[in-house]
């Protein structure tokens, strides 16, 4: 219940409340943008500061494991799953979307854990960035399949090279990794020069974003009427089944209770920013409707309210 009087979480319940009623209210995409790109750099930032300070230890590792596993685990399962449901391009489409992560998702997670009082590793932003593109080379390289075997190879195909291309230099996820290097490099001296812009500025800045968010997952709730409820389904207890595999892992590799509880937050995560964009191109055969729907209109405001908590209350109780 602690977790509804954070404001960010209000202001992504009142965002909610004001989409519902199909309010006037919106945040210009431009500044949108900028608030996504501001929260990437603090967040890579502090990563890279608290790197500077703890090194690269056998913990390290083991998290970047455990993500880079995870990345490859949960799409390859989900599509197995998901084509029985539904065409094998949206199957692919839904599987990157959720094998891939919310880096809002992460970041509210971040200022949980702060508020609780639980330590963390900055290297999770590192493991972040790791999961973000294995899903989205894997859906394309299903959909090509799909497209073989219905004897289009070439028919609405999407080359892999510029689909890796794009997964691996896409910028939001450069911008993550430089601040992290800039972080791990400065140290402690570029941790205090930068404080006011990753400390002060940081909890109004996602408290705005969140807001953001709010309105546009109630304004795509109306894409899933009439969907399967096997899909709704899987919007919703998907993301238990994936914490509930990285809680596993963390585990059995001695993670720490943050590092294990981010690592629950990352595999039960979907994007709705970075993966929609690529397969939307990518994968022209498969329903957005369906993907970006089910990722920000039912998982996204799931993990904000209850997820989270959820996450964070199982990691300390099993880690």
């Amino acid at each position: 219940m602690q977790s509804f009087l954070d404001p960010a979480i209000l202001f992504f319940i009142f965002g909610l409340l004001a989409g519902a009623v199909r309010s006037n209210l919106e945040i210009p995409p431009a500044i949108a943008r900028f608030l996504s790109l501001y929260l990437l750099m603090a967040l890579g930032l502090k990563g890279g500061f608290a790197l500077a300070k703890s090194g690269l230890t056998a913990e390290v590792a083991m998290s970047l494991g455990c993500a880079l596993l995870l990345a490859v685990a949960v799409p390859a399962v989900g599509y197995l799953m998901l084509k029985r449901l539904v065409s094998r391009f949206d199957a692919a489409a839904i599987a990157a979307t959720y094998g891939s992560v919310s880096a809002v998702t992460f970041i509210t997670a971040t200022q949980y854990l702060g508020n609780q009082g639980v330590a963390f590793g900055g290297h999770m932003a590192a493991a972040m960035a790791l999961m973000e593109s294995p899903a989205i080379v894997m859906a394309v390289l299903l959909a090509n399949l799909a497209r073989q075997r219905e004897g289009s190879a070439t028919a609405g195909g999407h080359g892999l090279k510029p689909v890796m291309h794009e997964a691996l230099t896409d910028g939001a996820q450069l911008l993550l990794i430089g601040a992290m290097v800039v972080g791990l490099v400065s140290g402690d001296a570029g941790e205090a020069a930068m404080q006011p812009f990753t400390g002060d500025l940081f909890k109004g800045m996602l408290a705005f974003f969140l807001l953001d968010m709010g309105l546009q997952a109630a304004r795509n709730f109306g894409t899933l009427r009439g969907r399967s409820p096997a899909l709704l389904a899987y919007a919703l207890l998907g993301p238990l089944v994936h914490a509930g595999a990285a809680l596993g892992l963390a585990a059995l590799c001695g993670l720490s209770v943050g590092n294990g509880a981010l690592l629950m937050v990352l595999a039960a995560s979907a994007s709705y920013i970075a993966v929609p964009a690529v397969v939307r191109v990518a994968i022209p055969e498969a329903s957005p409707s369906l993907y970006f729907g089910m990722s920000l209109g039912l998982t996204f405001p799931f993990n904000i309210l209850l997820g989270i908590p959820l996450y964070v209350g199982v990691a300390q109780r099993v880690l």
